[in-house]
């Protein structure tokens, strides 16, 4: 049986290249003997599973289109000397989200190390080497406006010393958990900053451990308040998982907002607790849009909080949060209320959904306590672990807050409307004129919201 005969380009193809496969033994040999070396890795959607040197011999590769975005994907430390577990999915997203450049800057050669204070010193030399090849690709027409540096904890530094270089004129920075040691409380001259780019968003997950908890961006993401996130090991007996789970927990939502259809809608407020306690339910101070979602799209509201920070110089810190598994989604609808008696006074209203199947879905409920005056609208903020699309019934409840109850109580509420904040482009609905006693469940029938009250 003969065998078929590969074509010249077959020969002339070069093996994929692969990331540095180090491991602690290279660590262990950093103490006596640094080094630094850097790979740009380069995967587009002719090579999306096998990546190809971004340069060879000096000349650009010819799949590196220069009229299309250049994400740069750049990891933190790596004492392990492991490739990062979420390398290869988060380039497969990223290309299933457009069609683009993906350079993967492999600086583990200079991240392995158990001196982690050797890998901070080295993230100013991966970015003056970085500065070099992208004066290379401007050469060859490419755009530093099109250029989006995703950097996860010393690689989100990394990117804003990147930025510095070219004076903020790169298009966009995104920091996944910055790193926190050796950067906290550190001037912007010498940490990632909203300066170093044109629009700079930040994830903070771990602000207590290996994250920076200090506002960096036109934008920061405090999931879950920043600390401590769901599904992750609460115990030190829980091995690496222990030390990684919080810290590497913005990359995955960050994914998760990519590959799925969550929206992860943020809330704007001073503090994780204000928050909680159902202050900042409203998205009103974004012009018309919806509150900012995390993630690739957090871009669509660059030019409402860039103007922000710079009539203001407030940073716009955002909270929201999420469930502890993939893809982490959670649902949320607030429900306004307004109320025509003036004895409806110090008490707390709960309310649940039915779908259309006749399924009952409660919510966590953000700081239920009111106190209600009459003819002014009172937010409540409700989270659901899953969506409901179609409403066919809600029940709302009031209690008064102190002991002393009334069974025969009742109370006129002029106006009931409830909006889903995950998914603002559905219609609210509303509920007109209708009597609530104290104590007693009420089940109501919703419909579309008249004009004027949408």
């Amino acid at each position: 049986m003969s065998r078929i005969r590969p074509g010249p380009w077959e020969k002339n193809k070069a093996p994929c290249l692969e990331f540095s496969h180090l491991s602690l033994k290279d660590s262990f040999r950093d103490l006596f003997n640094p080094q630094m070396e850097i790979s740009l890795m380069l995967y587009t959607r002719k090579n999306p599973t096998c990546a190809e040197s971004l340069f060879e011999n000096d000349s650009l590769n010819i799949n590196f289109n220069t009229s299309k975005k250049a994400v740069w994907l750049i990891h933190g430390y790596r004492p392990l000397g492991s490739t990062p577990s979420w390398l290869q999915n988060f380039v497969r997203i990223l290309l299933n989200q457009d069609d683009m450049n993906i350079i993967v800057v492999d600086w583990n050669r200079g991240a392995t190390t158990f001196l982690y204070v050797r890998a901070v010193k080295n993230t100013r030399k991966v970015a003056v080497s970085l500065s070099r090849y992208i004066q290379n690709l401007l050469k060859h027409g490419a755009s530093l406006d099109n250029f989006h540096f995703i950097g996860v904890s010393l690689g989100a530094h990394i990117s804003g010393f990147v930025g510095k270089i070219f004076h903020g004129r790169v298009g966009r920075i995104t920091g996944l958990d910055p790193a926190g040691p050796q950067f906290s409380g550190k001037p912007s001259t010498g940490r990632l900053d909203y300066t170093d780019a044109d629009f700079v968003d930040v994830i903070h997950t771990d602000t207590n451990g290996l994250g920076i908890k200090q506002p960096l961006g036109h934008i920061d993401f405090y999931p879950n308040g920043g600390k401590k996130q769901p599904g992750c090991p609460k115990s030190i007996f829980s091995g690496l998982e222990f030390i990684k789970c919080d810290h590497q927990r913005a990359v995955y939502l960050f994914m998760a907002a990519l590959e799925t259809s969550c929206n992860f809608i943020s809330f704007y407020c001073r503090s994780y607790k204000d928050y909680k306690t159902g202050l900042c339910a409203d998205c009103a101070d974004f012009k018309g849009k919806s509150c900012p979602k995390l993630g690739y799209q957090t871009e669509l509201w660059k030019d409402i909080l860039k103007e922000r920070i710079e009539n203001t110089t407030l940073r716009t810190t955002v909270f929201l949060d999420t469930v502890g598994t993939n893809p982490f989604c959670t649902y949320y609808f607030v429900l306004s209320i307004i109320v025509l008696d003036k004895n409806m006074k110090d008490g707390y209203v709960t309310f649940k959904l039915l779908n259309q199947l006749g399924i009952v879905e409660e919510p966590r409920l953000y700081e239920r306590h009111k106190i209600f005056y009459k003819l002014q609208e009172f937010k409540i903020l409700g989270q659901f672990l899953n969506d409901v699309a179609n409403i066919s019934s809600i029940g709302l409840s009031y209690f008064q807050s102190s002991n002393q109850q009334c069974s025969t109580c009742k109370y006129t509420i002029q106006l009931l409307k409830l909006k889903s904040l995950t998914y603002p482009e559905r219609p609210p609905l509303c509920i007109y004129n209708f009597v609530l006693k104290e104590s007693k469940e009420l089940f109501l029938t919703p419909s579309t919201c008249k004009p004027r009250e949408i």
